[in-house]
């Protein structure tokens, strides 16, 4: 058999297994992964070799950092200066420092101990910002700093890089280092040339990438776009390797040229399946590299440098959120979810390994304490989201409700969110008082900056409708998406003010069958009207005119609400084949009696029945 085929399967096959029980338990897709390398790697079955399938996951990140560039615009990159280059730049600093000075303490050399501290200084952008996504927590503040700190250490591989030859305790053997093609040229043609190569991606990205995709898209062929996007990346990652630069960098780097192409999305579509697959492979390597001889060999002291790493990397990075004005809770997420070693920590290692900086037990030890470091963050995040996030779930002291000095305005107003704050504008510009009341205290704060009066307090209590004149008041208007709290205030306004008339927000259909049930006559489904809209602009771009759209959403919108109404007056609510049969029957007559006036209404006047201002979608045909 097929040797490669034999270790694809295997890799696959460990990967569906575990990734979903891993996902199942809350563990993340990650750690899943991490789990089915330790399993089919040397440390149990042995069933394949990590190393040999290393270099081409590695290429995983190089694609994960090509999409983080096509979404950061260069105006939202010059944006995050600060935070990229403050915060992250005080974070890689901070740490190396700590790192290097604890490292003193094992009597390892200086330059040992700075090229450690910069080492582990690196967090996993992989891992990090691919939780941050499954969390939904990539959008808070907490996870904008983590993409920030993220960011500023992939653009610290390059100072790192070149630093780790300078602390070389001698000079390396030639069968000990891997040099790059200008390894023989002088330091400053080597400098001009790393330089020569980002701007020839830079100037390529926009003035012979953007032509070529111009062509490949004309070609009208899917399969050459996503060669063309491949071709890209691999062309990026080849010249950095070229030139002994990062490939990850040079990846984002060309990322952030196209952000702002009319192609961007399509490159996002073609590369981002391949840049799944193979960060899940780069992490099942990770997993099936790790060396547990020597976890075995000292216990102890791996699982204690994990621990001090997780823990001085937390305590650096929640001061730093401290000083960045980061809220507690935010704060704290930010060090979880960087308080492990990075996937840049393998090839740095293994740079200075090749410069002689660290010697192989050091690399050795060093690489197990990352590896276990980022199996263990999945783990940390569960610590944040179970243990530390729930104790800051924000606890406000209940306020009392507001005095309302409004008691004559002949409606009442409760509920407004996004939909009854429409109905309130709309009826108070009629000239008509509305004495509004919300019981979401940071709503009623936020349309207080913009002119609208509201009380604050809980509706459903009777006194504070009392307060708000109910009893001399004519309309009672319900914008609650509360079906409990709207059922509620109708039960008690019903029973307490029969003489008001309600109209109540219904949230779907099943919200609008209990408000009818309760005697509700005034029910509107907050999505109906803005539906038949929609469906009315539609017919008229279909041909229908104006007027015949129009009616026709009337005609609609009576016959729903009428069948609504019976059928949540049936009696039999168990019936479930005689309700079926009823809602068949009115979708029928409903459809006969939209045809019987489309056939027989006249069609003049189209513009009587338009919106005031709106143009004819063709003024020739009027429609």
């Amino acid at each position: 058999m097929n040797h490669f085929l034999l270790q694809a399967f295997i890799y696959l096959l460990a990967a569906v297994i575990t990734v979903p029980l891993a996902k199942r338990f809350g563990l993340g897709s990650v750690l899943g992964y991490l789990l089915a390398g330790v399993v089919i790697g040397p440390p149990l079955l042995g069933i394949v070799e990590a190393d040999a399938v290393k270099h081409f996951a590695e290429f995983g990140v190089v694609m994960m950092l090509f999409l983080i560039g096509l979404e950061l615009r260069p105006e939202l990159l010059w944006r995050l200066r600060g935070p990229v280059f403050g915060l992250g730049g005080f974070q890689v600093l901070f740490t190396a420092a700590s790192v290097a000075a604890l490292s003193l303490l094992f009597h390892v050399s200086w330059q040992s101990a700075v090229a450690i501290g910069l080492i582990l200084a690196m967090s996993s952008t992989a891992i990090v910002l691919q939780s941050l996504a499954e969390k939904g927590l990539l959008k808070t503040r907490g996870g904008e700093a983590c993409f920030s700190v993220l960011l500023m250490q992939d653009l610290a591989v390059i100072p790192i890089l070149a630093i780790l030859p300078l602390l070389a305790n001698h000079a390396p053997s030639t069968h000990d280092v891997t040099h790059n093609a200008l390894g023989n040229l002088p330091k400053a043609v080597q400098a001009l040339i790393t330089i020569g190569s980002v701007a020839l991606i830079v100037l390529a990205g926009r003035y012979v990438v953007r032509p070529a995709f111009h062509v490949l898209a004309q070609a009208k062929l899917r399969e050459m776009f996503t060669a063309g996007s491949l071709l890209i990346v691999i062309g990026i990652a080849c010249l950095m390797e070229l030139v002994g630069l990062s490939a990850a960098l040079g990846a984002f780097v060309g990322g952030v040229v196209l952000a702002d192409s009319e192609y961007r999305h399509e490159l996002e579509a073609d590369i981002e399946p391949f840049k799944g697959l193979l960060l899940g492979l780069f992490f099942i390597a990770v997993g099936a590299g790790i060396d547990f001889s020597v976890i075995r060999a000292q216990p102890a002291l791996v699982l204690g440098l994990v621990a001090g790493l997780v823990l001085v990397k937390l305590v650096i990075l929640f001061i730093l959120s401290r000083i960045a004005k980061v809220e507690t809770k935010e704060g704290l997420l930010f060090a979880f979810a960087l308080a492990q070693g990075g996937e840049f920590c393998f090839v740095l290692l293994d740079m200075a390994s090749g410069q002689s900086v660290l010697d192989t037990h050091q690399t050795r030890v060093l690489t197990a304490v990352v590896a276990l470091s980022m199996a263990v963050t999945p783990l940390l995040f569960l610590v944040y989201e179970r243990l530390v996030a729930p104790r800051f779930k924000q606890i406000k002291p209940e306020r009392a409700a507001d005095e309302i000095d409004e008691k004559e305005n002949p409606v009442i107003l409760i509920g407004y969110g996004r939909f009854g704050h429409i109905v309130g504008r709309f009826i108070r510009s009629q000239g008509y008082g509305v004495t509004v009341l919300d019981s979401d205290a940071d709503q009623v704060e936020l349309v207080a900056k913009f002119g609208s009066k509201t009380f604050y307090g809980d509706a459903t209590r009777p006194e504070l409708l009392a307060a708000a004149g109910a009893a001399n008041a004519k309309l009672l208007v319900l914008a609650l998406a509360d079906e409990e709290g709207s059922l509620k205030i109708v039960e008690h306004a019903k029973r307490t003010y029969p003489h008001l008339r309600i109209l109540a927000r219904a949230y779907g259909r099943q919200h609008a069958d209990v408000l009818h049930r309760a005697g509700v006559e005034d029910v509107f489904r907050d999505t109906l009207g803005s539906a038949l809209d929609m469906g009315a602009n539609a017919l008229r771009t279909l041909g229908f005119r104006g007027h015949s759209a129009h009616r026709a959403s009337l005609i609609f919108k009576k016959h729903e609400n009428e069948a609504l109404k019976k059928l949540a007056l049936r009696e039999d609510d168990k019936d479930l084949d005689g309700y079926i049969s009823a809602v068949r029957k009115h979708m029928h007559n409903l459809e006969q009696a939209l045809q019987l006036d489309r056939g027989t209404h006249a069609t003049i006047g189209d513009t009587a029945w338009m919106r005031p201002g709106q143009v004819p979608l063709d003024a020739g045909d009027d429609r």
